[in-house]
């Protein structure tokens, strides 16, 4: 078994893939129109197994847009390259909660996606 991907609720998919796909640097996998204003919409870091699926939210799930880790990080974005992808993100205006943090575990800073869910990039230290 594997996971093959995670729903993420978003107000608008065409908003989603403008960020995931440029400020993130995700690749778009799948935007299929089910019919009825509905979409199919998967994005997912270059060479990732997992991705997400956009959903777009209809009546009460709007409630949980950004929201879904409960005010937490619950997102983790591992990179190869701290120094590269943090810069790339912040110059795509990605909204940085800290400056980049040295840990036993290696370099991490938390930042939020437009809907206001917690992220960490991070770059784990070998060893």
């Amino acid at each position: 078994m594997k996971l093959s991907a995670l729903s993420l609720l978003v107000p608008d998919h065409d908003a989603a893939i403008a960020f995931f796909t440029g400020a993130l640097g995700f690749d778009l996998l799948e935007d299929t129109d089910m019919g009825g204003g509905k979409r199919w919409v998967r994005v997912a870091p270059k060479g990732a197994e997992t991705a997400f699926l956009l959903a777009r939210a209809v009546g009460d799930q709007a409630a949980y847009i950004g929201q879904q880790g409960g005010g937490r990080v619950w997102l983790f974005l591992e990179t190869d390259d701290f120094a590269r992808d943090h810069a790339a993100m912040q110059a795509a205006g990605v909204t940085f909660e800290e400056a980049p943090r040295h840990e036993t575990y290696g370099i991490v800073a938390v930042f939020r996606d437009p809907w206001g869910n917690r992220w960490d990039l991070i770059e784990r230290r070998e060893g």
